[in-house]
């Protein structure tokens, strides 16, 4: 027993020599590690810095793997797919034999690499990206080719379904070192793999360029009709879009690049309106029966179109900056060519002394099911012209005409253009993440299909008329840049969302609802909760 100088004993050692002193601390440590652990967080949510597990494979099957992997990521980055997508791609493809992989993608180039271990050094394949051209048909194909390939069917027999396998399907890890024959049947698979993306990429477009000259007029027709365009207006729209098509591919043809075809488009549509400002005053039709500027707005969509909006801020929201910085500026590139040419024609007629009065267009709307057959007949037509299939271009009709009759309840309800172009461009976007698996249609294809009702073509005109003639400060460009960033932020936002709630759904399944054995069990049951 400790004591003090005057021979008593301490207060410390009154309370060590206490039988329950012990046990107190016992207990208050363990209050103290209950409340810690109520406090601490679960798993870190970032993997950064994460170990890379070794592939169990030798150098040759890994790099077969990866070349697989990289050559499906370029096909869907040229043929219009989202990086995230590309992403998705590439690490199914490396997944399905087990190779993990480190993703890089560019605007114009892909990186994949897989670490090696004390055998074998690690190995990379880079591809650049040198040519960008919409193939929605060609687009669904290769992403069928991954889906087979994630699925270990390479030869992509349409009746090699999961319970037609035989049970003695290889499941081995790519090429093992220790087993032989896992090495031969993992390169025969990658070979058949191969063959069928090659099969894929060089068959022939599925449409003659007549066709797809012809669904761009029909496009344009669709969407005269949303603008309130009479019949002589859908037929003059139809046909000016028809010879801008043609006069872009015989451009093309030089190798020009796309700011000066867009241009040159914008510059044919505009002078046609302002020939129309010549002409019609002579003819027996009265100016507000054939409006310059629904003509020249049914163009401007169509030249729209083919923008990467939607994947530009597809690819900044879910964590691809440099990407969507690449896709940013083509957008703003190709949109100054339309300003260009536009601005350079109504200059031009403004000083020749043509009167540029194009705004009392007298244009009755037509009823809302024209209005959505017209929205359908647009979607459907940019579709045919990047070679999408029937199914696909029927699906893409059906996503325009429903963006354009919730855009429509919106706008009657009192809310402002953008809002309900967003509103709508975030149903299509959500559909099409929860219907692309029944129906086999690339995200990326319905999205940019079901927005094209909703692009502001009619309003680019109207601004830059605005600037030519000096009636205002640009008031109406801005309201179109609005609707486009409206447009491709609701489709990227109502994809993320839809993928996220697929993905909680997934991860916490309904409980099966348990049906009573027999009609008099269930009786049973209802009499004992009183029902």
């Amino acid at each position: 027993m400790a004591h003090t100088r005057s021979g008593t004993p301490s207060r410390s050692g009154w309370s060590a020599a206490l039988p329950g002193t012990r046990t107190g601390a016992r207990v208050g440590g363990r209050v103290s590690a209950a409340v810690a652990r109520r406090l601490a967080g679960g798993v870190p949510v970032t993997t950064a810095g994460r170990r890379a597990r070794r592939p169990a494979a030798s150098d040759r099957t890994v790099r077969e793997v990866l070349e697989l992997a990289v050559r499906c990521g370029e096909a869907m980055l040229s043929l219009g797919a989202a990086a995230a997508d590309v992403v998705e791609a590439i690490r199914t493809t490396c997944a399905a034999w087990g190779v993990e992989v480190q993703v890089d993608v560019t605007f114009t180039a892909i990186l994949v690499a897989a670490d090696g271990d004390d055998d074998a050094p690690g190995t990379s394949v880079l591809r650049v990206v040198q040519v960008r051209a919409s193939d929605y048909d060609r687009l669904g194909r290769v992403a069928a080719v991954v889906e087979d390939v994630a699925a270990r069917r390479p030869a992509g027999r349409p009746d090699d379904r999961p319970d037609d396998r035989p049970d003695d399907r290889p499941s081995d890890r790519p090429g093992d070192r220790s087993d032989p024959g896992a090495h031969e049947r993992v390169l025969a698979e990658l070979e058949a793999a191969h063959a069928r993306l090659d099969a894929v990429l060089t068959e022939p477009q599925r449409y003659r360029p007549a066709l797809v000259t012809a669904s761009l007029a029909a496009m344009a027709a669709g969407v005269a009709l949303l603008l309130g365009g009479g019949p002589l207006v859908v037929v003059l729209a139809a046909a000016t879009t028809g010879a801008v098509d043609v006069v872009l591919r015989w451009l093309g043809r030089w190798g020009l690049p796309a700011f000066f075809l867009q241009v040159a488009g914008a510059a044919v549509v505009t002078t046609v309106a302002v020939l129309l400002l010549e002409v019609v005053p002579g003819l027996p039709v009265e100016l507000t029966a054939l409006p310059p500027s629904l003509v020249v707005g049914s163009g401007i969509v169509v030249l729209l179109a083919g923008m990467s909006m939607v994947g530009a801020a597809d690819d900044a929201i879910n964590g691809y900056p440099v990407t969507a910085s690449g896709r940013l500026l083509e957008v703003l590139l190709l949109t100054l060519g339309l300003v260009v040419g536009i601005g350079g024609v109504l200059d031009l007629a403004r000083r020749a002394g043509t009167q540029l009065d194009l705004f009392d267009t007298g244009a009755a709307a037509w009823s809302l099911p024209v209005q959505v057959l017209g929205a359908a007949l647009a979607s459907a037509g940019w579709a045919c012209s990047c070679f999408a299939g029937p199914r696909t271009a029927a699906v893409a009709a059906a996503a325009g005409g429903g963006a354009w009759l919730v855009h429509a309840a919106l706008t009657g309800a009192g809310l402002p253009t953008a809002v309900a172009g967003a509103v709508g461009a975030l149903l299509v976007g959500a559909a099409a993440e929860r219907t692309r698996r029944l129906t086999g249609v690339p995200v990326t294809v319905m999205t940019s299909c079901g927005i094209v009702p909703l692009l502001p073509g009619l309003a680019i005109y109207e601004g830059m008329l605005d600037l030519v003639t000096g009636s205002e400060t640009g008031g109406r460009l801005m309201e179109a840049a609005v609707v486009g960033v409206g447009l491709a932020a609701g489709a990227t936002l109502g994809r993320t969302l839809a993928a996220r709630a697929g993905a909680l759904r997934r991860r916490h399944p309904a409980p099966p609802q348990q049906t009573p054995r027999h009609a008099s069990e269930g009786r049973r049951e209802g009499r004992a909760l009183g029902l």
